[in-house]
């Protein structure tokens, strides 16, 4: 259709039902182009996932949840669509056909859908909720306002009013913030979740968020909010009396239709709740004019959930361009059924949930009249008796031990399941959900619903439906996603959400669209890999047997044999895995010449690297047990060079701030006191923690630091898929953690009970009991197969917490494996683990007495000069590097080539200095200091490059220790040359930054995975005079561009601290300590305190000990 034909849609409102609209007209207008869409947005972001918007929490990056890049927008065919971004509408004239903005902008319509969404509820009648420390909890703006707030309430308490589905996805939020001392939940109800389930099920989330340390108050009203002089919140008061001290409240008490464009241009909206009242084809009163989502009041009724809206935009996108050749879709009652994973704890209520307590809203026809048969009761039985029972029958079932509750309502005679609700395990949601929306009729006995889903094994989807909804979030149907497979359109999960939508809300169904695709893909033929990267077509166990089987111990070697090109130099993903394969395999020293191009970041100088480029040093401390001699000549060397200090989680001592240059005389000093290595660097053993156990203790029943001494002395510099770390408890009491452990052992009257798969960071695990009352003697040879089996078979960076995931059959599969050899490999396992064990040496001491490797500690190879690359400062008596900006500089690196006024060639360093080069891994490279200027130089397979030193992401002076990579070769067209623009059939090698692995193309210093940065490059050449020249600007012009001092981080960049403003709340002086003349033994008055907790109800429950 011509341009000034087309009707004109203007969509007020850019949410997850807005966009999901625009998708969906757009794809079913794709043809006809009868429409041209205009989207008016109030908030300044694009569309985002308002479902995950917990997850802002771990990455503070709005564009994380964006559901579609900038580019989509921007990227419509043929102007189809416009938007316009913090733009807010202020009134509708529906005699014009136009809309006001803010801005003072009008905009013309044909068409006016309303997506206006809904507010959050604020208590407005509440005293105090307009305190300083009130937040709601809906949209990016309230995360970034609750962040920035609670940074400053160290140790307070956070307050969540409320404790629905949004209640308890705050309280996640602010437990994830680390900032709080205690975060509370405050209930009126007697359970949460009350929306969705039962008093039995709700009282069961109550416990398992209770035992993740959120405490939850049932039951209770906020009366009243207590704030200090400056408006501040205190604390809060309930209508019931009690009092409760908190910094922070969230309300997350409901939300309301935003209704009040409507109202003003006087479109009818419901008087009781709210919304903009609409038919079922979702037109208000007002024509041309369509409400939709949460804005919408359809039957007296809003829905605070994406999966209506999302059904609204199907139904409206549909009659707006198929009306004409299809009967109009009518919007229909819509399914209200959830499926979510708060605070750990997996929910489900579907269909009818509630049919038991409120009796059957809907029933099937059939059951219908088998239920009307025995007619109503009288009015007056009715009053004398009261109603009668709801005509249905509840199948509960109910495991206090596992967590896990299921209630399935079924009409009486159990032919038809009308609903229910689960708790734990809310695996067979996706197969209940289609049979109460389609009223299907059950051909089994109700109770296989429930004993069915024990079943162990993975789900593929095989069994459902092509119409059953996978994606409840964007109306997804597995057919859906079969289809786009069949057809050739995609290709992987990042292509079916991308065609799909599926997974890209609340993302709870990804597992089964995983099952769905791999089963799709198997069936068609094509294998699913698991391949290491586009170097490797084989995954990290494949790669290991190969190497192990065929003794490959070079990375030219392994890319001969495995490699998808024979001659390729890798990437920053295959080389640091082939590095830990050669290294759990051969043991040869990271740092020699074949193998130090494989390298990390950390394990390239044997330190994990810090922001301001030096490294950390930490000795190990097998087992947490030091001497005195040690601790002595420990605070010696970090006096000497200046080092920070600082107690590790893993019992020892972490000193920061080594400088590449000193860490060889650091650990000389270090070696010759008795110290070794405690690779920290290193994807290995890092630790294994210890209580005292009996050495010491009166409770201890085992000698927990003797074990952990000799598993740490054991295990120790074994390189494995992901760093490893141990514990050993010396009794019940648990003092050393160790069931948070990739290995845990508790001393038992008969033993040692040996846990494993457990971890904690961000994705923390509980480990799952391999083995129970094993004798001493018996738990080397235990842990020595199981830490084998894993290094033999885990995928790259898997820690054992996730393989033991996806290990088939889990924990009673590696029982099987590690307790029965039903694989018969247990003698090799053991065998593989001495030779190791055998093998060791100190890395540190090695580097030491290596004169090759111990060349490589110097900051620039062509002068014994030196330069700090961060400012420093002083924090709590120690020097640390100042803080970090928040952005990188928007400068033009790349284009200084360019715009230099003039440049020569210029000797930089001998050329000897690459001997070698060509035959290794990752070349050669080296740090150049050219005035005030750091430059980095490579050797690469005969070809030099340079470039600055600075990485511009974080201002890190760090590229020339990064690692060397390049892309797999493209398959070319037939009849063209794909080697035409290089002789040699190689792609320009890019550099990957050791910091943050930012990709630099090492020709034209493009940014490969970050379009905002690039890096500024030189050409560079060796002569016959022996020397390698650069052809570079004059030094001054250098140094004005690209020097040191304009690029170091300075103190102050970074803005205000972030303790700044609670340093002034609470006067932070430093370390606290009496006053001189104050009397030490004097007794506190202890009035006050006495007073509040008489107000606030006693002193609470004082644990049995």
């Amino acid at each position: 259709m011509a341009v000034g034909s087309r009707k004109r849609v203007v969509v007020v409102g850019l949410g997850m039902v807005g966009i999901s609209f625009i998708e969906k007209l757009l794809k079913l207008d794709a043809r006809a182009r009868e429409y041209d869409i205009t989207v008016i947005g109030d908030e300044p972001h694009l569309a985002y996932n308002r479902v995950g918007l917990t997850s802002f929490f771990e990455h503070r990056k709005v564009e994380n949840l964006y559901l579609n890049p900038r580019e989509w927008y921007e990227g419509v065919a043929d102007g189809a669509l416009g938007y316009h971004l913090n733009t807010k509408v202020t009134d509708i004239h529906p005699a014009t056909k136009k809309v006001s903005c803010a801005d003072g902008r009008e905009v013309s319509y044909d068409i006016l859908v309303l997506a206006t969404g809904s507010d959050a509820v604020l208590p407005r009648h509440t005293p105090g909720h307009d305190a300083d420390g009130v937040f709601v909890y809906r949209t990016v703006e309230d995360l970034i306002n609750l962040i920035a707030f609670s940074a400053h309430q160290k140790d307070t308490i956070g307050a969540v009013v409320g404790g629905g589905l949004l209640g308890l996805e705050a309280a996640k939020a602010m437990m994830d913030l680390e900032c709080f001392s205690k975060v509370a939940v405050i209930e009126r109800n007697r359970w949460v979740l009350s929306r969705q389930l039962d008093a039995d099920a709700g009282g069961m989330v109550v416990e398992q968020v209770r035992s993740l340390g959120v405490d939850v108050l049932l039951g209770k009203r906020v009366g009243k909010i207590d704030v200090n002089e400056q408006n501040g919140v205190k604390g809060v008061h309930f209508e019931d009396g009690e009092y409760m001290p908190c910094s922070t409240i969230c309300f997350a008490i409901g939300v309301r239709p935003r209704d009040e464009l409507a109202r003003r241009a006087g479109i009818k909206c419901a008087d009781r709740g709210g919304g903009i009242i609409v038919d079922d084809s979702l037109r208000t009163s007002e024509p041309d004019i369509y409400a939709i989502g949460e804005c919408a009041s359809w039957q007296g009724q809003t829905f605070g959930l994406i999966a209506p809206g999302v059904e609204m935009a199907d139904v409206l996108s549909f009659n707006l361009t198929q009306a004409s050749l299809h009967q109009p879709r009518l919007y229909k009652r819509p399914d209200l059924s959830t499926k979510l994973k708060l605070l750990g704890v997996e929910v489900a209520s579907f269909g009818d949930f509630f049919a038991d307590r409120d009796g059957p809203k809907y029933l099937p026809a059939r059951a219908k009249k088998e239920t009307n048969g025995g007619g109503k009761p009288s009015a007056v039985k009715a009053l004398t008796n009261g109603l009668p029972p709801a005509p249905v029958k509840a199948l509960t079932y109910k495991d206090p031990f596992t967590n896990v509750y299921k209630k399935y309502i079924f009409t009486m005679d159990g032919k038809y399941l009308l609903g229910g609700m689960m708790i734990g395990d809310t695996k067979d949601y996706v197969k209940l959900v289609p049979l109460v929306k389609n009223q299907k009729q059950l051909d089994i006995p109700p109770s296989e619903l429930i004993l069915g889903a024990k079943k162990e094994g993975g789900d593929d989807g095989d069994d459902l439906d092509d119409d059953t909804q996978i994606c409840s979030c964007h109306n997804v149907t597995k057919k859906d996603v079969v289809s786009v497979v069949k057809e050739g359109t995609c290709k992987s999960l990042g292509e079916i959400k991308s065609c799909t939508k599926a997974g890209t809300g609340c993302g709870g169904c990804m597992p089964l669209v995983t099952s769905i695709f791999n089963k799709t893909m198997k069936d068609m033929g094509n294998e699913v890999k698991n391949n290491l990267c586009p170097h490797f077509q084989y995954s990290r166990a494949d790669l290991y047997n190969i190497i192990m089987v065929k003794r490959l111990k070079t990375l030219p070697g392994v890319m001969k044999e495995a490699g998808a090109d024979p001659t390729s130099l890798g990437c920053e993903v295959c080389k640091p895995t082939l590095g830990s394969i050669f290294a759990s395999l051969w043991n040869k020293h990271v740092m020699d010449r074949t193998t130090h191009g494989l390298q990390d970041t950390n394990d390239r100088f044997l330190g994990n690297i810090q922001r301001n480029g030096t490294y950390s040093v930490i000795p190990r401390v097998a087992g947490g047990e030091i001497t005195p001699e040690k601790l002595v000549v420990i605070g010696e060397v970090a006096r000497e060079y200046n080092l920070y200090t600082k107690i590790t989680g893993g019992q020892r001592i972490d000193m920061f701030g080594a400088k590449k240059q000193d860490l060889l005389d650091i650990w000389k000093k270090l070696v010759d006191a008795g110290m070794e290595s405690g690779h920290a660097y290193a994807k290995s053993l890092r630790t294994v923690k210890s209580c005292v156990g009996t050495t010491w203790c009166r409770y201890g029943i085992g000698d927990s630091v003797g074990m952990a001494v000799r598993l740490e002395e054991r295990y120790k510099s074994i390189r494995a898929p992901h760093k490893i770390k141990g514990g050993v408890s010396g009794c019940v009491r648990e003092c050393a953690e160790a069931q948070n452990k990739d290995f845990g052992l508790i001393a038992s009257e008969k033993g040692f009970n040996i846990f494993v798969g457990g971890n904690g960071g961000a994705k923390p695990r509980h480990s799952e009991l391999l083995a129970k009352d094993v004798a001493p003697t018996e738990v080397i040879p235990i842990l020595d197969r199981y830490l084998m089996f894993y290094i033999r078979t885990a995928d790259k960076l898997q820690r054992t917490a996730r393989w033991l995931e996806g290990l088939p059959g889990g924990i009673s599969y590696l029982r099987e494996v590690i307790l029965d050899d039903k694989l018969g490999i247990n003698a090799s396992l053991e065998a593989q683990m001495q030779e190791l064990v055998d093998s060791y040496f100190d890395e540190w001491a090695e580097a030491i007495n290596n004169p090759s490797i111990a060349a490589k500690f110097r900051q620039f190879a062509n002068t014994t000069e030196t330069l700090e690359t961060m400012e420093l400062e002083q924090d709590r008596g120690q020097t640390r590097p100042v803080m970090w900006t928040a952005s990188a500089p928007a400068f033009d690196f790349k284009g200084l080539r360019t715009r230099w006024s003039s440049t020569t060639w210029q000797p930089v360093l001998e050329a000897s200095y690459f001997s070698g080069a060509d035959d290794l891994p990752n070349g050669l490279s080296a740090a150049i200091k050219r005035g005030d200027t750091q430059l980095a130089v490579w050797r690469i397979r005969g070809r030099y490059f340079a470039t600055q030193q600075m990485c511009p992401h974080k201002r890190a002076f760090v590229l020339s220790d990064g690692l060397i990579g390049e892309d797999p070769p493209s398959p070319s067209p037939s009849g063209v040359d794909s080697c035409a623009s290089n002789p040699n059939g190689k792609s320009t090698p890019w550099i990957s930054c050791p910091n943050h692995k930012r990709n630099f193309d090492l020709k034209d210093g493009d940014c490969k995975n970050d379009s905002d940065l690039s890096i500024a490059t030189f050409e560079v050449e060796e002569r016959d005079d022996g020397l390698v020249y650069a052809k570079l600007p004059p030094v001054e012009e250098l140094d004005a561009e690209l020097g040191t001092s304009r690029w170091i981080v300075k103190k102050g960049e970074a803005g205000p601290g972030a303790f700044d403003e609670l340093d002034k709340k609470i006067n932070f002086k430093g370390q606290r300590a009496k006053k001189p003349g104050v009397r030490p033994h004097t007794e506190n008055a202890m009035r006050k305190p006495v007073q509040l907790m008489a107000a606030g109800g006693g002193c609470g429950s004082v644990p049995d000990w």
